[in-house]
């Protein structure tokens, strides 16, 4: 349904073009869902938008990003517009920045199928107060008049799910959904999109910085660091079969309940942005387990056990396991 293939994108800064992704490789198939995670900063939602094409005018874009075997890029003014009012919906990070504080709810949810659709004005509004009942708005009707500004964080969260599900599109692509929303709220707009994408057959493309949220919500899960997809395995295999050294720090550092006073483990050093990284690994300078080869070399995406990593060392955590074992056994 979805392909990035060497996705390369760059910005003007200063007279010069500086890399802010450097690559993705990802594939979202039909009916699937896959998360994107990483620190902030790392081209999760620059990816994310290359989908549709929301990349500041001056962007470069190298490589490819494909739907249903069509290439994004170079599709044309129609069929850009087909793409963006029909096949892929996006709930973005921060509803209120995306709706326009001066039109009403129903202004927001309808104009799209009149505008591009034909649809009567009546029966786009028959059809948003449906689905807003479906994500879980009371009283649907009497919001279709309300402003943003009226209702909450949560709330209007629900519309721009509702607003991204009504052209019935194939794909979604969810930006940080659940972004400066309270923990019970998170859960709530999570599952609205879990129980959509069920009940629809969606893909979902899920941008987050939540670990264990992806691997509870997703098929597989795809690392991003300093601007390039560096591990890539199924969600379910996400905290036993990790190859990559910063999927491995990332997962460590996450607090844990049973740890008592013990304090949290930081990833060494500071996240690099895609336009520092230098020849070589961009991890190498943070790795515990770096050589002489990742600071002159860097590496490409290979095959390793259910999934793909960009590592030219990758850890393997059967091997270390039987390791393990062995000791256990001496001692």
């Amino acid at each position: 349904m979805l392909e990035f293939d060497g996705l390369h994108i760059t910005l003007p800064l200063k007279g010069e073009h500086r890399t802010v992704v450097h690559r993705v490789d990802l594939a979202v198939p039909a009916g699937s869902a896959v998360a994107l995670v990483g620190e902030s900063g790392s081209g999760k939602s620059l990816t994310a938008r290359s989908v549709l094409r929301l990349l500041p005018p001056a962007a470069r874009v190298g490589g490819d990003v494909r739907f249903a075997g069509a290439s994004i890029p170079a599709m044309d003014r129609a069929a850009l517009r087909t793409l963006r009012s029909r096949d892929v919906g996006m709930v973005f990070q921060d509803p209120r920045a995306h709706v326009n504080p001066l039109r009403t709810i129903g202004d927001f949810l309808t104009e799209g199928l009149v505008a591009t659709r034909g649809t009567s004005r009546r029966d786009a509004e028959a059809k948003a107060v449906a689905l807003l009942r479906e994500v879980g708005v009371a009283d649907a009707a009497r919001r279709l008049r309300a402003r943003p500004a009226e209702l909450s964080g949560g709330l209007l969260q629900r519309v721009m799910i509702a607003a991204a599900l009504l052209a019935e599109p194939r794909l979604l692509l969810a930006d940080e959904p659940t972004t400066a929303l309270d923990v019970t709220t998170q859960a709530e707009v999570m599952a609205v999109i879990d129980e959509a994408r069920a009940q629809r057959g969606l893909a979902l493309l899920f941008i987050t910085h939540d670990l264990a949220l992806a691997a509870a919500v997703c098929d597989r899960v795809a690392v991003m660091y300093a601007g390039s997809t560096v591990e890539e395995l199924p969600a379910s295999g996400l905290h036993g079969d990790a190859h990559h050294p910063y999927t491995r720090a990332l997962l460590a550092s996450r607090p844990d309940a049973g740890a008592g006073d013990e304090p949290l483990r930081a990833v060494p050093g500071r996240p690099l942005s895609a336009f520092e990284a230098g020849p070589g690994c961009a991890f190498a300078p943070r790795c515990p387990a770096v050589r002489d080869r990742c600071a002159a070399e860097r590496p490409l995406p290979g095959p390793v056990g259910d999934g793909a990593a960009a590592c030219h060392f990758p850890h393997d955590p059967r091997a270390a396991a039987s390791v393990a074992d062995r000791s256990a056994h001496d001692v």
